[in-house]
């Protein structure tokens, strides 16, 4: 179906950010300013929510209906077209609707927390942009226009997470979070390469590929496989490519709520899924992936049993359940993948927004043992992060339960249970870490007297909204155990590739259950009372404290190396050789500039004398040929 509010969607935040950076160059700061950039930065993307609403109950009057909005003709050789469109079938429509809820209510949030801000008009026109850019990855039609969106996200990534360009952190943080996805982007790039010489002859739109993807030899086809994901290792923070999410939280944590829970990261989680078709048929490469995706959930929840800043420790948490997303879409259970990146999307955002709404009340202290002691004083905090705990660690009936319960299912349907068992010790030590997260800031004794900054009526109203998320957007995917259905997967049109008799999923859900229950209850139990920082002494705490010294190694092995190699080039390749070669050529043209400029000395008998030899020499050489 042909329709332009495919382009209604995504235009909004392209004209908003537009505005908004125009009000910030040439409009004065004074109140007016701040009421009208904080008008255009929510309604842009609340037209979009809109929008996507309205696309979503279109889709469901036919359920058959393919959404397309053609733009232009990038290139046309011979016979051969390229055309750039918008496309949105059920998976870009489940996408676009909880991107623009989640992204409306953090750009809400954000009026609040950002408003003594200097560059309050600049940090919109970026966070506009940022979910512009997200859209348009989310609605492309092909690979082409999908990466103009994939590298907006990541340039926007280190717009915002640099914002405090006057910290040498944050500007660090920023250079790092758009080289390692430069890194990720290489690959994905060669992977789009390889599949356009294969069949972009066909056309180069999902569709078109998923009609020829046959055509490939099975060699090409794993290369492809591996290379695209290269690129989710990336954006999605995945082994060995994850380093640059800790870090990101140098930036305003409402940049943070957006990338962890509705842009960025779950572009590679996106990406995956579009592909399905492609994964599907390279079993060993999806195998992978998952495996790679169980590693990545473990080893980031152990870094996060250890860490100290409140952000960091959620950073680590989203690698993890991102591990969890990835184990799913790898062994091809891709509506269990979606399911958890759907109630992640509430949850996560509501923790960071939780945790933003203590940093700003705490004069932006992150340091969860200087805190303690904030139940009392920040109820609405306290209970709708309790709410995003719970979810998080899966229990029931909060929504991270049914996602990370058919996750659990899949892994252990599957057949392979060293993947199950691993996700199952990661669940344990997610609620342990959640829980000394909430036990040391809310509950142990208060570290000193805090005098508190006050939350806007709106910014409690979006942690309201979103725990109520956290509680209810599991009912997308009750299981038939418990009368429900599993909707996501309808509207996908997938079914469940993995089935399991009722008495084995009561088993998992009950054995899920009392592993999360029993690392709530260690991290209470630890922390309660008297709350115990980091032992560093303790060689295993130490090296886990510093991430297993991955960006030391990184630094040694790939950095430094590079650092000399470069400065080997520039003071010497580029100095001594390549410099002195065009210098030395300058001068020589210079020195036979002079002596030729002997000849030009005003002279008449000097141009006399060229003149007879001239002419003798042209003399001569006629007799020569006659």
């Amino acid at each position: 179906m042909n329709t332009q509010i495919l382009g209604f969607i995504i235009l909004p935040l392209f004209v908003g950010s537009f505005l908004l950076g125009v009000l910030y160059l040439f409009v004065p700061k004074t109140k007016t300013f701040k009421s009208i950039t904080s008008f255009v930065a929510i309604f842009a993307p609340f037209l979009s929510f809109i929008f996507a609403v309205n696309l979503f109950f279109n889709a469901i009057k036919d359920e058959n209906l393919i959404f397309y909005q053609p733009l232009f003709s990038w290139f046309k050789i011979g016979a051969y077209e390229v055309h750039i469109a918008l496309f949105a079938g059920h998976l870009s429509i489940f996408m676009t609707l909880f991107i623009t809820f989640i992204g409306l209510l953090i750009h809400i949030y954000a009026t609040g927390y950002m408003k003594n801000e200097a560059g309050y008009g600049k940090f919109f026109a970026y966070f506009n942009l940022f979910m512009g850019f997200m859209l348009l990855l989310i609605l492309a039609d092909g690979p082409i226009l999908m990466f103009f969106g994939w590298e907006g996200v990541g340039l926007c990534s280190y717009l915002l997470i640099a914002f405090y360009h006057e910290k040498i952190q944050s500007v660090n943080a920023g250079n790092k979070a758009f080289i390692v996805n430069r890194v990720g982007d290489f690959g994905f790039l060669i992977g789009l390469a390889l599949l356009f010489v294969a069949i972009g002859e066909h056309g180069f739109d999902y569709l078109s590929i998923k009609e020829n993807i046959n055509q490939i030899s099975p060699f090409m086809l794993s290369a492809i496989a591996v290379l695209l994901f290269v690129g989710a290792m990336g954006k999605s923070a995945q082994i060995p490519l994850y380093v640059w999410l800790p870090d990101a939280m140098a930036g305003p944590t409402p940049v943070s709520a957006l990338i962890h829970a509705a842009t960025m990261v779950t572009a590679g989680l996106y990406m995956v899924a579009r592909f399905g078709f492609l994964y599907d048929l390279v079993p060993n490469v999806g195998l992978f992936i998952a495996y790679l995706g169980a590693f990545s959930a473990l080893f980031a929840a152990i870094i996060a049993t250890v860490q100290r800043d409140i952000k960091k420790i959620l950073a680590y948490s989203t690698i993890s359940q991102l591990g969890y997303m990835f184990t799913a879409v790898g062994l091809g259970a891709y509506d269990a993948g979606l399911f958890h990146v759907f109630t992640h999307a509430f949850f996560k955002a509501l923790l960071f927004l939780g945790a933003g709404s203590i940093i700003i009340a705490l004069h932006h202290e992150q340091d969860i043992f200087k805190m303690g002691g904030l139940y009392k004083k920040m109820p609405l905090t306290f209970i709708t992060m309790s709410i995003g705990t719970l979810a998080i660690c899966a229990i029931a009936p909060f929504s991270g339960f049914f996602s990370k319960d058919a996750i659990m299912l899949s892994a252990f349907a599957s057949q392979n249970y060293l993947l199950w068992v691993i996700l199952l010790f990661t669940a344990l030590l997610t609620a342990y870490y959640m829980s000394r997260l909430m036990v040391v800031v809310f509950i142990s004794p208060s570290k000193k007297p805090h005098n508190l900054h006050k939350l806007t009526k709106p910014m409690q109203g979006v942690l309201i909204v979103l725990a109520v998320g956290s509680l209810l957007a599991g009912g997308i995917g009750i299981p038939e155990i418990f009368g429900g259905n599993n909707l996501l997967g309808a509207w996908l049109f997938i079914s469940s590739k993995y089935h399991a008799s009722h008495s084995l999923e009561y088993f998992l859900m009950a054995v899920n259950t009392i592993v999360a229950l029993a690392g709530i209850f260690i991290g209470y139990k630890l922390f309660a009372k008297n709350p115990k920082e980091p032992n560093l002494e303790n060689r295993f705490i130490r090296v886990i404290e510093q991430k297993f010294y991955v960006d030391e190694f990184y630094a040694k092995i790939i950095i430094t190396p590079l650092k000399k190699m470069s400065l080997f080039f520039s003071h010497h390749i580029d100095v001594l050789v390549i410099d002195n070669f065009i210098n030395s050529l300058g001068k020589n043209y210079k020195e036979v500039g002079k002596k030729l400029g002997l000849m030009q000395n005003g002279s008449v008998r000097a141009y006399a004398f060229y003149m007879v030899v001239g002419i003798s020499v042209i003399f001569i050489y006629i007799n020569w040929i006659m």
